[in-house]
């Protein structure tokens, strides 16, 4: 399959502000059974662009407004490919939990197995894991299907339950969240259980029975199930991360990895509007070699306190 990915956000200030600085976890990871194969970023008013590698192997794209402005807009557009991943069998094996402690005890999967920000343990996560029955016991794949399926019925899709900052223990008082907040319950207990876990931001090729909203960013989390490697599953959406679930970015937790990051200086508050539109297409071009593009939108505008600005997942 192909898609064409298009992550448009918009920030709109209250009064001119002095400057804009901002790092974009945007563009699709190229591994596995995805490639991307175009991306393209426009932003407004025009600034230049840079871009490192992170740890992860994440592309995070850079840029700094030195002079004043009452907008910024970021525009990015992606051209992925993706085949649906291999079958899984319907049971990893009788040795599979020391199949995946020998991995972890000799892989670099650090700081996917210990708590991070976002995935503290607390009294109520530990009371959640018993109301589960989270606990080693069975084969390990079965166990994760189990805790998807916990997870989706245990908890109400509500996109204005939330905040872009609400921890964990909000989430798990009101059962009530968006996919941000389903990936870190279940990234918090699959670590407890010692098998690697990490958070996975990126696109959902929309269908109506999905939960997540069309017009957004999704998640999901990748567990790591030797020798299959990093295996997704989508909690908010009660399945397997497929051929439908383009990957951007993977951290420890979101804030590893939020589509935008960056702070301003002004005195002004923000509105911020966010729009997806991720659609399947047919091949549309011979294949190229094809490096990130930066760029920027036509910009007619002539236009000290530092504020955050992040979007939601």
């Amino acid at each position: 399959m192909y898609y064409s990915v298009k992550h448009e956000t918009h920030f709109h200030y209250s009064q001119l502000i002095n400057e804009s600085v901002m790092e974009l976890y945007m563009q699709p990871r190229t591994e596995g059974n995805q490639r991307c194969l175009r991306f393209k970023l426009q932003i407004s008013p025009r600034a230049r662009l840079f871009e490192q590698y992170d740890y992860l192997g994440n592309s995070v794209h850079f840029f700094d407004i030195p002079a004043q402005h009452d907008h910024l807009t970021v525009v990015a557009d992606s051209v992925v490919e993706l085949v649906a991943p291999p079958p899984l069998p319907e049971t990893l094996g009788d040795n599979a939990w020391e199949v995946i402690d020998q991995a972890a005890s000799e892989g670099d999967f650090w700081d996917m197995l210990t708590p991070s920000p976002r995935t503290n343990p607390t009294p109520l996560l530990e009371q959640f894991a018993l109301e589960l029955d989270v606990q080693r016991r069975g084969d390990p794949l079965q166990l994760l299907y189990e805790i998807t399926d916990r997870i989706y019925h245990a908890f109400d899709y509500s996109p204005d339950s939330t905040e872009v900052d609400s921890p964990m223990d909000v989430v798990l008082e009101t059962r009530r969240g968006v996919c941000q907040d389903y990936v870190h319950v279940m990234t918090a207990l699959v670590r407890s259980l010692g098998i690697p876990c990490r958070y996975v931001s990126g696109y959902l090729y929309y269908q109506k029975e999905f939960r997540s909203t069309p017009d957004a960013t999704h998640a999901w989390v990748e567990a790591y199930l030797p020798p299959f490697g990093w295996v997704g599953f989508d909690p908010t959406n009660d399945i397997l991360a497929g051929e439908r679930h383009i990957r951007a970015a993977v951290g420890r937790d979101y804030d590893d990895v939020p589509p935008t990051r960056g702070i301003y200086k002004g005195k002004a508050e923000t509105e911020l509007e966010v729009n997806v539109q991720v659609m399947a297409i047919e091949m549309p071009f011979a294949v190229e070699s094809l490096v990130p593009v930066s760029g920027w939108l036509p910009d007619t505008d002539e236009h000290q306190p530092q504020q955050q600005q992040q979007q939601q997942q």
